[in-house]
């Protein structure tokens, strides 16, 4: 399984908001950072903000931050709402198993299935909470 440039980046961008404890942050600083596409970034960022993870200022002393506490952000959670797809074979886009001809004696579905609930629950073991404790012990 490949995590989207999206989910890269919109973690990158929370890490990078989250270091900035509470001030304001530009994308420009983020994409400059990173060296990542602005325009691109903006997308990341937008979504960010409807999905309630960032507060997003306008204007000439704009920017962003965050809206919610690292604590509270579990990186499965997370993860689950940046990426679009996680169905990782064809058979498990169907709701109805009759359309899957080894159906009746095939138990990829179940055990991908497993397995993908199994990363989400390893994953929501952390937060970003931990992410920027482990930048801030790498930075000193």
């Amino acid at each position: 399984m490949r995590l989207t440039l999206h989910t890269d980046y919109a973690l990158r961008v929370m890490v990078h908001v989250g270091l900035r404890n509470g001030e304001l942050v530009t994308i420009t600083e983020i994409a400059e950072c990173y060296g990542i596409s602005k325009n691109h970034l903006t997308k990341v960022v937008h979504q960010l903000g409807k999905a309630g993870y960032l507060e997003t200022v306008r204007g000439k002393y704009g920017g962003v931050r965050l809206l919610r506490q690292p604590d509270d952000i579990h990186l499965g959670e997370f993860i689950r709402e940046t990426e679009e797809d996680f169905t990782l074979v064809r058979c498990m886009r169907c709701a109805d198993n009759d359309e899957c001809r080894l159906s009746g004696h095939c138990i990829a579905r179940d055990a991908l299935t497993s397995g993908l609930r199994a990363f989400f629950a390893e994953l929501n073991r952390y937060t970003l909470a931990d992410m920027l404790e482990t930048e801030r012990r790498a930075a000193e």
